[in-house]
Parts: structure tokens; sequence; C-alpha cells
């Protein structure tokens, strides 16, 4: 990755007065409501005859005037800052409002099957793609197959993807704790366990210097703060996440609270391996302790796996610019929100799908009124997926019920002759008939 260059710096005793009027005239912290960095500003056309250089002044001294000053200094005890722009006020009242318990979240028209249903599916899509970030190469499939059925991971992409899972769920457990470093350290061993090459720094801070980050061509791109400055770092953080949004200096939107969380346990990386999977786990603790329970119900690692270049470039742009760490903020806004979208368009596909398979059903009125919302999804599925073998466990995790619910799911549909019951060992195993549709319709 190409690391983007630095903004020029400027002695304003050197400029005219008569042109630094012409500039302020300009004065903007954006451009075309984008807030871009140097690297971006440098090759566009600079307004009234200006040069680049006197245009990325004036946004500069422009974006100083709304600065604020945050909890947080760089590895040269630089402070980091953060320009509330109408930009982020848009994208956080947006946010707000689809994540909110208003009538526009997705999630309040869904029964509480339905809710527990879509659950289990994002917990299992950040799993899998927050792992993949980190270099997993297990399919999507096979994953959740994995922890659908409970199966041991059979390689270390496998376990790095279970243990993603299991630490979401502790993230789950723990929402209304107050955040200690021991909890950090314990998230961070429940994603590392018996994944790095030294089994003995799983869940505890690096004692070393040597951790850089790199890109693909051998690039560093980011070397983090001293080893002995971590515990300190990181009971500062804690603080910080613990504080709620009425206190401190000046009012730090939950949102942007969680996002910085996310930012600086990434920036100080504190351990040998598995920082971004914790950075990102933990941005996921802090919504749900600020009382933010849609965010559970989307993955923020699937929107960043689509384009990681710009996730890390977030990060570069933030510390090539004097620690503006408003190019981050933007930037997970942005994936908050087409993460939301996302959850959106999938719940309006579940949703007609559910409906034409209550139509198929409607042939049968004593069918339907037979089948509850587990079992008409599982025929959903089968009817696309013809000879998919279905096993008790798999339907259990797959809707978060217990283990005699989904057993009495799958029995009922067997009886039905809508599955094939099959034992394999000491278990059973359900089939979907390549004629499922046609048993449909002949139910009466």
């Amino acid at each position: 990755m190409k690391i983007p260059m630095p903004p020029p710096r400027f002695d304003l005793n050197h400029i005219d007065n008569q042109v630094f009027h012409k500039l302020w005239a300009l004065r903007s912290t954006t451009v075309k409501g984008k807030y871009l960095h140097w690297d971006k500003l440098r090759h566009l056309s600079a307004p009234n005859e200006l040069s680049s250089e006197q245009w990325w002044l004036i946004i500069k001294l422009s974006r100083k005037t709304i600065y604020k000053q945050l909890p947080f200094n760089d590895k040269n005890n630089n402070p980091f800052v953060l320009a509330t722009t109408d930009d982020i006020l848009h994208k956080l009242h947006s946010i707000d409002r689809s994540t909110g318990n208003a009538i526009q979240s997705p999630i309040s028209v869904l029964n509480t099957p339905m809710k527990n249903t879509y659950l289990v599916q994002s917990l299992i899509n950040e799993s899998i793609t927050s792992s993949q970030l980190e270099g997993a190469s297990t399919t999507r499939k096979v994953a959740k197959e994995m922890l659908r059925t409970k199966r041991k991971p059979r390689d270390s992409s496998e376990k790095m993807i279970f243990n993603n899972y299991q630490a979401m769920q502790f993230v789950r457990e723990i929402k209304d704790e107050t955040l200690t470093v021991d909890m950090i350290l314990e998230l961070h061993r429940i994603l590392t366990t018996d994944t790095l090459d030294d089994p003995n720094t799983s869940g505890k801070i690096r004692l070393t210097d040597d951790i850089q980050v790199w890109d693909n061509q051998d690039q560093v791109l980011h070397t983090p703060p001293n080893a002995n400055e971590l515990k300190e770092r990181l009971t500062r953080l804690c603080k910080f996440a613990n504080e709620t949004s009425d206190k401190g200096e000046f009012f730090i939107h939950p949102i942007i609270r969680a996002i910085l969380l996310h930012f600086m346990l990434a920036y100080d990386h504190p351990f040998v391996d598995g920082n971004g999977r914790t950075a990102r786990a933990l941005f996921y603790w802090s919504m749900a302790h600020q009382g933010y329970s849609l965010m559970e119900y989307i993955s923020i690692s699937e929107i960043i796996k689509r384009a990681p270049s710009q996730y890390a470039r977030a990060y570069l742009y933030t510390e090539t610019d004097e620690n503006d760490v408003t190019y981050f903020v933007i930037h997970q806004l942005d994936v908050i929100l087409e993460a939301i979208d996302t959850l959106y368009k999938y719940i309006e596909e579940q949703s007609r799908e559910i409906i034409e398979t209550e139509q198929l059903l409607h042939t049968s009125q004593t069918l339907l009124n037979k089948l509850n919302y587990r079992q008409i999804a599982l025929i959903r599925h089968a009817l696309k997926h013809m000879n998919m073998h279905y096993k008790i466990e798999g339907h259990r995790q797959s809707h978060n019920v217990t283990y005699d619910t989904a057993r009495t799911d799958l029995l009922n549909l067997a009886t039905l002759g809508l599955l094939l019951k099959q034992r394999t060992g000491k278990a059973f195993t359900f089939i979907a008939p390549a004629d499922l549709k046609k048993r449909i319709e002949h139910i009466t």
C-alpha cells in the first residue's frame, strides 16, 4: 500500500496579508462535502487561481478552529484531535434513527424467534469476516457449518473463526459491566487461543518493541508505542470507555466513543497479534454498553472486507495529518451506515422469501398452521438446497433455541414427510427430499 503523502507545513509569517484575506474568504473544512486528505486534494484543481498548497492551508486552518483535543496521545505524546463536521453530524443522526427504538428500525417489525435467527446470523458473519481480515482462509460455507454444528475446528483458520464467535458471545455477556484492562486481556485470550506462534502471549500485553504493522510489500505502515507504556495506555482507554456522554470536558457522541476505542486499541497494538480482532470486538462492546442494541445484528467486518485498503488508509490519513482522527471516524460511520443498509436489504429479502414459502404452504392450511417460524425458515432453505442435510444441533444454533425445541422441530417435519430421517451413528440426520415442493402440494 502506498503511504499517503504528508501535508505541507506552513509559516503564516510568510503569507502576504492580501493573499491571506483572499484565502480566508474561501475557508471550509471540506471539499464538496468531503473531508479530504492532502494526498487527494493535491491532485484537484484549486479555486480562484490558488496553489494547491494555499488551498490546503486555508482548509487546515478552518479545521483547526473546530478541532477538539481527545484524551489520547500518540507514541510521541502528541494529542489526537477530532473535527465534528456537519457531515459527521448528519451520519450520526442517520445511525441514531436506524438503531434506536423508532419505527424505522427493521428489527422492530420482527418477532422474537426471528430476532434470534438474525442475531445468530450476524454473529456468525462478523466472526467469519473479522477473522478473514486477519488471514483466515476458510470458506464461509465451511465456517458456518462448523459453528452451527459445534464441530471442532480442523485448522488455525477455523480456530480463529471459532474463537471470534466465542468472543462475540463474551462481549454480549459483559455489555453491562464496567470495562477493565483484565476484561480486554480476557477478550484477547478468547480471540487468540491456540492460534498464536507463542501460546504464552495469548491474553497478555506484549513485552517487546519489535512489533510493527506491515503491508504485503514488506513496507512498514505503523510503529506502535513502546511496550512499557501499554498498561497505562490501556488503563486510560478503559477510563474513556466507561465515561458517559454527559461527562468530560466536551460532549462525545456514543458512536464516536465506540469508534475511538476501536481506533486507539488498534493504534496502540498492545498484543503480539490479534489487535484488529480485539479492536473490532471492543467496538461492539462499547455500542452494546451504550444501548445500541441493533448493532448486534450488523457486521462491520463484512463491510470492511469489501474494501480493506480504505480501512488501512483511514488509519494512515490520521497518522500523516497531525493525528486528525476525523478521517477514521468518517470511514467507520460510512461502514456502519452500509452495514445497516445491508441488514435492511437482507431482512427484506428474507421477508419476501418467507411470504413466498407461506403462499406455497397455503395449499394446505392444515400444514401451514402446524409449522412455526423456524420450520418455515428451514423449508424455505430446503426448497433451494435439495438433498441438504440438517442436524438437530445445527438447527438449534441457527435459531438460538434449546436442543429439545430443535429436535421437536425436525422430528415433526419428518413425521409430515417434509424431511427424510436417517440415523448417522448415534444421531439423526434430516435430509431435504428432491421432491419437497410436490410433497408440500400433496399434503391436505
